[in-house]
């Protein structure tokens, strides 16, 4: 029986000494690694040989990071984590509205690097097989649309259970205010965030150990929330 295989992770990178840096650090943990020097490499990468996850860079030579991404996701839901010296909120906002599922600033620590990335790999995971979400002491049955803390049914308002679902989905990756907004209020609520400070409140205090220091229900200052899962 042949061992299982090595998760693929594309590396979509111009800058062949950063390649390298990406490609020993995967590999050391056992991810199998593909390089693309370019975005219209990366693209023709992901059709011919599907990766369980890209790392893309957002300052590419011929094809902005940002497009990349958008017509990967006309496609694949394949998980993309953003690598970028763009440190602007609207960039990280930009990039995650085109559909990565989270990023990172040069310069970061290669812990960092495998920890966002095994982050938006589980929550790819949870999404194909389990259909329970566990945080702590919580458990999200997006199945039968309950919530569990400490094995008691939790009651919510219908717009904090439908906010915790859309997290939960998403587990593991950034979602900006604006994507939150537009999913759950509709497009015209867009620039009206308080709708969600208000209910991230209240599920902090319903869900969090302590509300003030979360651990679960994160915030990404000027971007967005970010549920972590278990």
């Amino acid at each position: 029986m042949s061992a299982p295989s090595l998760p693929l992770v594309l590396v979509i990178e111009d800058e062949i000494q950063f390649r390298r840096l990406l490609r020993l650090t995967l590999e050391a943990v056992g991810y199998e690694v593909n390089e693309a020097a370019n975005g219209q490499l990366g693209l023709n990468e992901t059709a011919v040989r599907p990766p369980q996850g890209i790392i893309v860079d957002l300052g590419l030579p011929d094809i902005d990071g940002k497009e990349v991404i958008r017509r990967i996701r006309e496609w694949s839901q394949v998980p993309m984590l953003v690598l970028t010296v763009r440190d602007g909120e609207d960039e990280k906002i930009a990039a995650l509205d085109a559909g990565a599922d989270d990023y990172l600033t040069k310069p970061f620590s290669g812990r960092e690097l495998l920890a966002r990335l095994r982050a938006i790999l589980r929550r790819t995971q949870t999404a194909v097989g389990s259909p329970v979400v566990r945080f702590g002491d919580v458990e999200v049955d997006l199945a039968a649309r309950v919530v569990r803390r400490a094995g008691s049914e939790l009651r919510l308002t219908a717009k904090e259970h439908d906010l915790l679902r859309y997290l939960a989905v998403h587990a593991g990756r950034v979602v900006t205010h604006r994507q939150i907004l537009r999913e759950l209020w509709g497009v015209n609520a867009e620039e009206s965030p308080q709708y969600l400070w208000v209910y991230m409140t209240h599920l902090r205090q319903k869900l969090e150990p302590n509300p003030r220091e979360p651990r679960y229900l994160m915030t990404d200052a000027g971007v967005g929330y970010r549920l972590i899962a278990d």
